[in-house]
């Protein structure tokens, strides 16, 4: 099933700041919370999450903070930065008209 990794790589950068927004989180975590939230329909690998958490992070959107995870083991743990949150809301409009007018097309059509 093609379609939804496709649909993940236009919208990784949202899925993540939407992730993060409610608490610091570590990669996997993240990734394990995008599975079981859309209810094993998206799989976010490991080579197409961490260089979307470097690009977020160098892009001043997120920030980590090395911790001590509940296992006992050492992880980044990545939150919002203020403009993080700017670009979570904006981001979150874009989805909506986004799915909105394909909604249209699709009903249309």
């Amino acid at each position: 099933m093609g379609k939804p990794s496709d649909l993940l790589q236009g919208t990784l950068d949202l899925l993540i700041l939407k992730t993060i927004s409610l608490e610091p989180v570590h990669g996997w975590a993240i990734a394990k919370r995008i599975q079981q939230v859309s209810n094993e329909v998206l799989l976010v690998q490991q080579g197409s999450l961490y260089p979307a958490l470097y690009r977020l992070e160098n892009q001043g959107w997120i920030q980590s903070e090395t911790r001590e995870t509940e296992s006992g083991r050492v992880a980044k743990f990545y939150s919002l930065t203020r403009e993080g949150r700017k670009q979570l809301a904006k981001e979150l409009g874009q989805w909506e008209r986004l799915s909105s007018a394909v909604g249209l097309v699709v009903k249309q059509a």
